[in-house]
């Protein structure tokens, strides 16, 4: 396998988004558009105004229903669907449009440079590891749902290459960990003020999956990060 962090992304005067990340963008705002079309009694009739909620039951990750699982050893079907599903309900118009916009911008980038289905494994295991994590959060009661964790994934993919190229460049690599820290701790500040979420800790998960996945499928990628870590 050829070194992604090597290649610069395809030149052209069109130049069009991988189609996985077409693919995700447009089950996302799909989604969001069959609920917002719902609630303002477009399409679906009256009873439409509760398809939103009813998704968020069935489709989102439930810390309740993990324990469940844990506790009683059993791992129905329709409950290991939530673990995937999730990232595609949103809570309202504006989050989907957040998680789109950067979707769209993070999926083209980690998509051209290091594949499409590499970015689609980093995109899927972030998000079962993003509800794991959150999961895990003792009393946790509230469900975890939106797209950030698996694309916290893909900023783990970019803050790694970013890292490698800033190597190759002789430059601080320590940069290449600026955007996320900057959007964890905008996170972290917001969640404190208005609502209390624990969400910024499977986005923090989802981005340390999205990193060292991207560790190991690089060539060479944890020999130079052991290499890096040891050195004084």
């Amino acid at each position: 396998m050829s070194d992604p962090v090597s290649q610069d992304p395809p030149q052209g005067p069109v130049n069009p988004l991988p189609p996985v990340v077409v693919a995700l963008f447009l089950v996302v705002v799909g989604v969001e558009a069959i609920f917002t079309l719902g609630e303002q009694g477009i399409v679906g009739g009256p009873g439409a105004i509760g398809w939103r909620q009813g998704a968020l039951q069935d489709y989102a990750f439930s810390p309740r229903v993990f324990d469940w699982m844990v506790q009683n050893g059993r791992w129905p079907a329709e409950h290991l669907l939530r673990f995937v599903s999730y990232p595609f309900v949103h809570g309202g118009l504006t989050q989907t449009l957040f998680a789109a916009v950067m979707l769209l911008a993070l999926g083209k980038l980690v998509a051209e440079t290091f594949g499409e289905w590499r970015a689609l494994a980093v995109f899927v295991v972030a998000s079962v590891l993003g509800a794991v994590a959150y999961g895990l959060v003792p009393g946790e009661t509230q469900p975890l749902f939106g797209a950030f964790p698996a694309v916290y994934g893909w900023i783990g993919t970019f803050t790694y290459l970013m890292w490698l190229r800033l190597g190759q460049m002789g430059e601080q690599q320590l940069r290449a960990f600026t955007l996320i820290g900057v959007l964890l701790g905008l996170q972290l500040v917001f969640a404190l003020i208005f609502d209390g979420s624990n969400q910024w800790l499977a986005d923090l998960a989802g981005f340390a999956a999205g990193f060292v996945m991207t560790v190991l499928m690089v060539p060479g990628g944890w020999a130079r990060l052991m290499a890096w870590l040891r050195r004084d």
